[in-house]
């Protein structure tokens, strides 16, 4: 069973990225996979920090390939 935030991340990147949820798991490669650029990603870091209550610095950001890092870093931060 996926984690709350997994879905919650998967549901944002759904709608930032116009992907069909379905299509989201923790092994995507949010730029390879969805061509999400850097202004995508500096989106998407600023609104979960933002959800989730997170500080994701920026030396951190280059860290995040896939779905299942940023899941990772907002389940073990949260």
């Amino acid at each position: 069973m996926e984690s709350e935030i997994f879905e919650r991340i998967q549901e944002y990147l759904a709608d930032q990225l116009d992907v069909e949820p379905a299509k989201i798991t923790r092994d995507s490669d949010i730029v390879n996979d969805f061509g999400a650029d850097s202004l995508d990603v500096i989106d998407m870091i600023t609104t979960l920090s933002d959800e989730f209550g997170v500080d994701i610095p920026d030396e951190e950001i280059e860290n995040f390939h896939t779905v299942g890092d940023v899941v990772a870093y907002v389940e073990d931060r949260a």
